[in-house]
């Protein structure tokens, strides 16, 4: 296994100058781009196995250039000849790490996750984690974040088991976080959150009181797009991806929450759309386009056929919350509690290990909203998200009260959507400046 960096930072460059059609050097440029992506956000330096490994998934989820991109990247990176492959790897396995991640770590980040049953741990204090994790019924998210805080503590502590830690230790880490590795506030909240239940609840170790450097707390402006951007967004965006993007920007939706929509979160009769269990466990209405209307009904119908396909060919019903699996088994094969964007193709349940069907990936939408983009000419950093943001910084420019719009978002504080008001044209609620007439 070639775990060797590949650092090519000039690769635009070359890749400007290369012997290719336009269509194709600006589809390497868009795939190398994505695998770049990847390797920061798992805090890892790009190799040849870590290509395998993304090549592997990317290829399940769709087709496309990029072992072709890849395959250019290394070439050039290494001076090699134009027709020499990616070397080839024997078997399969983690991707390089830095002393910083943990080797199971990696590999949770990088491969398939197990089944839930066959996931257990390796030692006794990760087997007692999960242990209480699964106990308490926590989202699957949610154990994989407290797991991956423990493994980085667990490098941090060196030879050291956790069940030798305490409370200087944590702080020594935290403190880290914030001073060497330049972590947000909200970065370190979330450690200390899963190291506190590391010690306390899985480890029952008593930490006492933390006193550690906290991280600076900063409030960020968020980035929203004109009316005419977003115009501009939705034309490079074609079929059920745009109807996703025109839903969470009309209806101020987070990410999650419009994945998670299920049939019967829909309400076109009456105008509304129901989200449940949203941030904080939290459920709230908030308003449905109109003018999405037509094209909801006709997605609705396509949906029909492919969930009496799904029941023909005897699939599973779809993921259901546990206290509602266990009340009503089947109810996960009723029309109902289908997914209002369900995935393409099947796939295993990481904790029932079960086949079925689940709504589309994060990931996959986040890409084509970056692309869409990059096509539409905008020259902002453009995440799913910034629809939200754009949502309510255009209902407070319409006049929109701002306890109204504070509802809708399901912000629990009117604080939170304060700070809407210094992105907008006119800040003040829609106060008129005294030099006007």
């Amino acid at each position: 296994m070639d775990h060797s960096p590949v650092s090519f930072p000039e690769w635009k460059a070359v890749l400007a100058r290369a012997p290719l059609v336009e269509a194709e050097r600006e589809s390497f440029r868009r795939e190398i781009l994505s695998f770049l992506h990847h390797c920061k956000a798992l805090r890892v330096p790009a190799t040849p196995e870590l290509m395998k490994h993304y090549l592997v998934e990317r290829e399940r989820r769709s087709t496309g250039p990029a072992r072709e991109a890849l395959r250019w990247f290394y070439r050039a990176a290494k001076g090699l000849p134009a027709n020499r492959a990616l070397p080839a790897v024997e078997g399969a396995g983690p991707a390089a790490q830095p002393r910083s991640v943990h080797p199971k770590l990696m590999e949770r980040r990088v491969l398939p996750p197990p089944k839930a049953a066959d996931d257990l741990g390796d030692t006794p204090w990760e087997r007692d984690l999960i242990k209480a994790i699964r106990e308490r019924g926590f989202l699957w998210r949610t154990e994989q974040t407290y797991r991956e805080w423990a493994a980085r503590f667990a490098v941090f502590l060196g030879a050291r088991s956790p069940y030798a830690a305490g409370g200087p230790e944590v702080t020594a880490f935290l403190s880290a976080l914030a001073v060497h590795q330049r972590a947000s506030s909200a970065t370190q909240r979330q450690a200390l959150n899963a190291l506190v239940f590391l010690m306390e609840e899985a480890l029952h170790r008593d930490l006492g009181e933390l006193d550690f450097r906290k991280a600076e707390k900063r409030r960020k402006i968020p980035t929203v797009l004109s009316k005419e951007e977003v115009n501009r967004l939705f034309a490079a965006l074609a079929g059920t991806t745009r109807l996703m993007a025109e839903l969470m920007y009309g209806s101020g939706l987070r990410l999650l929450e419009l994945l998670r929509l299920r049939i019967h979160h829909l309400d076109l009769e009456r105008g509304r759309l129901q989200i449940y269990a949203g941030k904080g466990n939290k459920d709230r209405v908030t308003v449905l386009p109109e003018s999405l209307k037509p094209a909801l009904e006709q997605h609705v119908q396509r949906l029909k056929l492919l969930h009496a396909e799904d029941r023909k060919n005897g699939l599973p019903g779809v993921w259901l919350p546990e206290g509602l699996a266990a009340k009503y088994a089947k109810a996960g094969e009723r029309w109902e509690w289908q997914w209002l964007f369900p995935s393409r193709k099947v796939a295993r349940d990481p904790v029932s290990g079960v086949v079925r069907r689940h709504h589309l990936v994060d990931s996959t939408f986040q890409e084509d909203i970056r692309r869409a983009a990059n096509l539409a000419g905008l020259n902002k950093r453009v995440t799913p998200h910034v629809l939200r943001h754009s949502f309510a910084t255009h209902l407070l420019e319409g006049g929109a009260d701002i306890r109204t719009v504070q509802e809708l978002l399901g912000h629990a504080s009117v604080e939170t959507t304060q700070i809407y008001t210094h992105v907008m044209k006119k800040p003040g609620l829609g106060v008129k400046s005294p030099l006007d007439p």
